[in-house]
């Protein structure tokens, strides 16, 4: 077979997205995973600080100076969007704030910019959820800023679950995340969000949406499937309630039909039952 220069034309085009990681970010290799092959990422690390998982890590490694300098480091390769990709960073300070990190991002020169919470509400708002289970890695303190973020977008935290980490989320296995997952449900949850973009997720995410027949939403696939959406895109991977949001030709599967939660009894109301 004799070759002509039609045989080498090259890789296909790349399409780049620029992230923004925390500094002790471990699972760079679940982001390929949920991206076609023309895309490549193009990593920058916010600055090391020698704390726990907590309040004061979220707030340090979400400073809006932090996020610029990360972004004129990629903006070089020519991203078509960068991401924040940090769950805690993104909505401890609530919707309003933000909004401010994507605006720091493009000011910085990125033609767009996504954040793993502001992907969050992208996901809430096209999947029409108002109930969700959640469960983090981190402390009870933390999660309760995740409830307030969910609050803003008026959804309502049925059940939560967290695992009060300090550090090495990463290594957390895939039957912990599991257990976490199902023990979190609710009959009347719409869908689960499994927050923190250092926890594994990506192997359970099919076997649990089947098993519990609604959408398990993570911090790395909603932050990739914002990203892809910007670029018309699609997502590759688990989520199968996700694929398609961003397409004319496609729908996403109708969300499951879930009970509405049982009345709260109305205690003066059964005390006048009794003693009548």
């Amino acid at each position: 077979m004799e070759l002509t220069s039609a045989d080498f034309e090259g890789p296909l085009a790349q399409r780049g997205i620029g992230i923004i990681a925390p500094f002790d970010l471990a699972l760079e290799r679940e982001l390929w995973r949920w991206a076609p092959l023309e895309v490549s990422f193009h990593l920058a690390r916010t600055q090391y600080e020698p704390v726990t998982v907590s309040m004061a890590m979220a707030e340090l490694v979400s400073e809006p100076r932090h996020l610029a300098e990360a972004t004129r480091s990629v903006i070089g390769v020519e991203p078509e969007v960068v991401a924040y990709l940090c769950s805690s960073g993104s909505f401890i300070r609530g919707l309003t704030y933000e909004a401010d990190l994507q605006a720091a991002i493009r000011a910085a020169g990125a033609p767009q910019a996504v954040t793993t919470s502001g992907a969050l509400a992208e996901a809430v708002r096209e999947l029409g959820l108002t109930r969700m289970s959640v469960i983090t890695p981190y402390d009870a303190e933390l999660t309760d800023k995740l409830h307030d973020f969910l609050g803003e977008l008026d959804v309502t935290v049925l059940r939560s679950n967290h695992l009060g980490l300090g550090g090495g989320i990463w290594k957390v296995n895939y039957r912990t995340v599991a257990e976490m997952v199902i023990a979190a449900d609710d009959p009347s949850a719409e869908a689960i969000f499994i927050s923190c973009t250092n926890l594994p997720t990506y192997d359970i995410i099919a076997p649990l949406e089947q098993e519990l027949g609604k959408p398990v939403l993570t911090a790395n696939q909603l932050t990739v499937w914002a990203c892809l959406g910007r670029m018309g895109l699609p997502m590759v991977g688990p989520g199968r309630w996700l694929r398609g949001v961003f397409q004319d030709d496609l729908e996403p599967p109708p969300l499951p039909q879930v009970p509405e939660p049982a009345a709260e009894p109305d205690p003066v109301t059964e005390r006048d039952e009794r003693t009548s």
